[in-house]
């Protein structure tokens, strides 16, 4: 029997259960999910790895990664859904405000998922501010108040903020001296990829204390590949990940990602892929 793979159609989702058996048999989204345990043990089998879970727990489950639980105590899971049509709507022009900088920091959490597999909440000072946010979205998502869905979407924002800030802690961006700064660097490309000033070479020298003349030399010994074009492939799995799982234009994905128009974005784009972007969202766009 193959996987199922469960589509969400609308910009976002929450429901909870109380259950004694697994409430989905195995099976992908096409979305972003983030399962909190409310209360009871079990184990949670996500691409092949298993993870003890008990309250307090949560797991942040990513686009095409095959998962299933298995239920030891009765469990009540709370579900949040959302996509990159709900992302793109929390992005922010506004030069005054970091609303826009966690919808950046989950897509770096996309790309790098797989080096924090399990429960998400490495602070533990955390796991109090979770556990409250996950109360008052219990009570005000079911309600049908003035004002109802602004509130339960600042408290999903700030839910994903807190998620985010625990994948930060993981990834320092300054190197110490004396360690081995290759994946230090990897992760502050991608970290600031939105960024080109802070990807320049004699940026990146400064950044981790190694001599201007070596540092490309050293990314293409890390990478296999020198340090524009290292950024440049990365961009363009930033580019898929938008063409697959957002409504953005192609103007958008310009100017976001700092190509010169789309005609170079197109161009860039086919070089890589072998087809045009318009012609990549068609073949894998996500229902």
């Amino acid at each position: 029997m193959g996987i199922e793979v469960i589509n969400l159609f609308q910009p976002f989702d929450m429901f909870q259960c109380e259950v004694d058996e697994c409430p989905m048999g195995n099976h992908k989204n096409t979305f972003f999910e983030l399962m909190y345990i409310r209360k009871g043990t079990g184990t949670l089998f996500s691409n092949q790895h298993a993870f003890e879970y008990q309250a307090e727990n949560l797991f942040l489950l990513m686009p095409q990664e095959a998962h299933y639980t298995i239920v030891k105590n009765t469990t009540n899971f709370l579900f949040i859904r959302f996509n990159g049509i709900y992302l793109e709507a929390q992005r922010t022009n506004n030069a005054h405000s970091n609303l826009g900088d966690w919808a950046k920091r989950l897509e770096y959490i996309y790309h790098n998922n797989n080096h924090f597999p399990g429960c998400i909440l490495r602070n533990e000072e955390d796991k109090p501010i979770v556990k409250a946010l996950i109360n008052a979205l219990t009570l005000e998502y079911p309600r049908q108040q003035s004002l109802r869905n602004e509130v339960v979407q600042q408290l999903v924002n700030t839910l994903i903020t807190i998620v985010a800030r625990n994948v930060s802690l993981a990834f320092p961006e300054k190197n110490t001296a004396g360690s081995d700064a290759s994946g230090d660097i990897i992760n502050y490309i991608h970290q600031n990829i939105y960024y080109p000033e802070k990807l320049r070479a004699e940026k990146l020298a400064s950044q981790f204390n190694i001599s201007l003349n070596y540092i490309s030399e050293y990314v293409k010994k890390i990478t296999g590949e020198s340090i524009q074009r290292y950024v440049t492939n990365y961009k363009l799995k930033l580019v898929e990940t938008r063409l697959q799982y957002s409504d953005m234009r192609m103007s958008e994905i310009v100017d976001e990602l700092g190509f010169t128009d789309e005609s170079h974005l197109n161009r860039t784009f086919k070089k890589y892929t072998g087809i045009n972007p318009t012609e990549f969202r068609k073949l894998h766009k996500a229902s």
